[in-house]
Order: structure tokens, then sequence, then C-alpha cells
């Protein structure tokens, strides 16, 4: 007698397993809270930056000014708690703290958020806050759907293919940065503890692990005054005056 049983094996395979809903944008934001508020700030620095250049709307560039550095400094202090959450009070964990790029642009924020407004201190914070905005962007706009504001993701990809681009002008207005505050002290703008704060900061990013395109840009430079100021028809006096320039910034350089 034949086993009738066994006949429906084939007939018991469990039904298969439905695709999952599509997510909402609120979705994707929530399920990582620290992403999507690193992504918010940046935003919002980028906006600011806008309207302290283009002031339409407001009462002045000021605010934007200072609302565009504290977004920023939100945003480092953001990153700084997702790279170091645990946070001690002791010498190695500040060591480890300054050399984070995060802390920083933290340090950064809170030098130039109650001086007189520098138009060239917003470029680096609307810069990076732009640049590192894109890849969460790009995944806001996959959940939106494949084709919604196709010119938008054109932006991003134009800009993503000029990162080291920006990178290296960002290092750039960072050096620039430094003898433009030491000439507004001498305008009275600024006072004698800004250069030398400043100074610090520029050291920091001098040493810097993860960027180091302040150091490239310094060498580049140096080795494009030497180039000059060896030829036969730069004037004596100007060689000299560039050669002592370039031995004290060499010795206020943080060894590496």
């Amino acid at each position: 007698m034949a086993d009738t049983g066994s006949g429906n094996t084939n007939n018991d395979q469990a039904p298969p397993t439905p695709p999952p809903p599509p997510q909402s944008v609120m979705g994707f934001m929530l399920s990582n809270k620290v992403e999507a508020g690193l992504w918010l700030t940046r935003l919002f620095t980028v906006i600011c930056t806008f309207f302290f250049f283009i002031p339409i709307i407001g009462s002045g560039p000021h605010g934007f000014y200072q609302r565009a550095l504290i977004s920023n400094a939100a945003t480092s202090a953001l990153r700084l708690h997702q790279r170091i959450p645990n946070f001690q009070l002791n010498m190695a964990f500040l060591k480890m703290l300054m050399l984070e790029d995060s802390c920083h642009y933290l340090f950064f924020s809170l030098i130039f958020l109650n001086s007189y407004p520098i138009t060239m201190a917003l470029m680096p914070v609307f810069l990076f806050a732009l640049l590192h905005a894109c890849n969460y962007t790009k995944n806001v706009l996959n959940i939106m759907g494949p084709t919604f504001l196709q010119f938008v993701r054109n932006l991003i990809q134009k800009l993503q293919s000029q990162q080291v681009s920006v990178l290296r002008f960002v290092a750039c207005t960072e050096i620039f940065i430094m003898p433009t505050i030491v000439f507004m002290m001498f305008t009275g703008r600024c006072s004698l503890f800004l250069p030398i704060i400043y100074y610090r900061f520029l050291t920091l990013r001098y040493s810097s692990r993860r960027n180091p395109y302040c150091r490239t840009l310094f060498s580049e430079m140096r080795m494009t005054v030497e180039y000059l100021t060896n030829k036969p028809q730069c004037p004596t006096i100007l060689r000299t005056l560039c050669n002592k320039c370039i031995a004290l910034i060499y010795r206020l350089a943080p060894q590496m």
C-alpha cells in the first residue's frame, strides 16, 4: 500500500516572506537620532551662512553669523559625543579629545562667537557642514524616491567629486584667517588674545591625524616662496624678509 502522506511534502512549504514596508523619512531619522541631529545642525549652519552673505530676511547679518557658529558648535559637540562617548576628567582623556577634529572646530566656534564678524571664519564652517551633510541627504532623497529632486543629487555628486579641492580650500582659509585677525588687532577690531588663541587652533589643525591638508598647504606655500625668492630677480631685502618669516613659522609649528 502506498504512503499517501509523503505526497504532500512539496505542498507544505512556508509561504514567501512579504517584502518589508517602505521606510519613511521620519522612521529613518529616528532609527539613528545622533546622525539625524548632525544632519539637521549642518543644514542649519548652511542656511544661516547663506543668510549671512545674502541678508534677505532678519534684522541683520550678525545674528546669522552667531547662529551659524552656534550650530557648528552643536554639530562638533554631537560628533565628539559620537566619537568619544565616555567622558572622563583626566589628562589622558583631554589629550585624546584634542586629537579630534570635532574638538578643533568646537574650539573654533567658541573663538569667533563673540568677536567682530569675520566673513572668512564662516567659510570652513559652511563648507564642512555642506560636505558632511551630503551622504545623509542622499539617503533621505533615496527614501523619498529614486528620481526625487534629481538636480540636488547632481549637485551633491559634483560637490563630492571636488572633495579634495574643497578640503584644500578650507585649509587655505584656516591659514589666512591668522594674518587677517593680526591686521584686525592693529586696527582695534579684536583683542590681543584673539591671535594667540587662534594660533593654538592652527597648531591643532596642523597636527591633525585625520586631515593633513593644513600641513600640506603650509609645505606647498613654503616651497613656492623659496622658489620665487631664490630667483635672481628677487630683491635681497625681500628674500631676507621671506626667509626670516619662514624660519619664524617653522619654529612656531608643532613638532610632528
